[in-house]
């Protein structure tokens, strides 16, 4: 094995371990978009039924 084989296979490591580092932000990026989407949804609605309250009294 010479010293180009060991360069091409360590330069593949580095790019399939990007590649999953990369899925990897991906998945938890979207994880917490949707937390925080939750987060603003439940404050919205929070607002509304203050607003609500508000007018009723």
């Amino acid at each position: 094995m010479g010293i180009e084989d060991q360069f091409k296979d360590k330069a593949q490591q580095l790019k399939d371990e990007a590649k999953r580092r990369a899925q990897q932000g991906q998945e938890r990026g979207k994880q917490q978009g949707q937390e925080r989407g939750q987060q603003a949804r439940e404050r919205g609605q929070q607002s509304l039924d203050d607003i609500e309250d508000r007018y009723q009294s």
